[in-house]
């Protein structure tokens, strides 16, 4: 890839309305404090980022969080904010694991969803499950719609491209992270990213906000061809506003 001339923060509409990050503090992998949120929101919100749907992984033996302590989590995060002066529109779902506690939590509960009925998920970045096509068949009729996360970095489908639309045919919807379109996942992660956008199976983008190493990459140029067709997800993003 050859790096343009325009930097992934001049792309990032005012009004942008982002569905994956990890912004609680210490409940996964993401922020570790308060703190650590307040700087993220802060630096996002100059970006041009206004709303927030955080979405913290429900893992099995990873990170076991619950409805209740994202919730719990969630509650006290938003007060902390109010008493910070930070005023933004925060929202809570989860980013599930498709794994077997994905399966039970179908069964046995209501899912915390993006918004109505769709729900962020992702897969093990090792292999997909083997019941995956069992599983999306399942979470639809359990009335859910899948939003898959970052599928461009999953490399066990880059020599099997057309794996991508035997997924979007099942069901899926597509969330590609904005920093692939920067190269910060490695030039294959760009090149699947720059394919699954010029076939038009990318819906939805996301931040996928961890930590500020993540946001300081918004200052990186571009690498991908087909950047010109990021624009109308960013509108796509609306759907998700509050």
């Amino acid at each position: 890839f050859k790096k343009n001339e325009v930097s992934l923060c001049d792309l990032i509409p005012s009004g942008y309305v982002d569905f994956h990050s990890h912004l609680l503090p210490a409940i996964d992998d993401g922020s570790k404090s308060i703190d650590d949120t307040l700087k993220l929101i802060n630096d996002l919100t100059a970006i041009g980022f206004s709303e927030f749907i955080t979405t913290p992984h429900i893992m099995n033996y990873v990170w076991e969080n619950t409805k209740e302590c994202i919730l719990n989590n969630y509650t006290s995060t938003s007060q902390q904010l109010i008493d910070n002066n930070c005023k933004v529109i925060l929202n809570v779902a989860a980013e599930y694991m498709m794994d077997e506690n994905l399966i039970a939590l179908l069964e046995n509960e209501k899912l915390m969803t993006i918004k109505d009925n769709y729900i962020l998920v992702e897969m093990s970045y090792l292999n997909p499950p083997i019941y995956l096509y069992e599983l999306l068949f399942n979470i639809q009729v359990a009335g859910y719609k899948p939003i898959l996360a970052h599928p461009e970095r999953y490399t066990f489908y880059h020599s099997n491209l057309e794996e991508y639309s035997k997924l979007k045919n099942a069901g899926c919807f597509f969330q590609m992270n904005l920093l692939s379109s920067v190269g910060y996942y490695g030039v294959n992660v760009s090149k699947t990213a720059d394919y699954l956008l010029s076939k038009g199976l990318i819906d939805f983008v996301g931040s996928d906000v961890h930590h500020s190493k993540h946001v300081a990459c918004f200052k990186n140029k571009i690498v991908l061809k087909n950047s010109s067709l990021l624009q109308p997800l960013f509108q796509n993003n609306l759907l998700f506003k509050s």
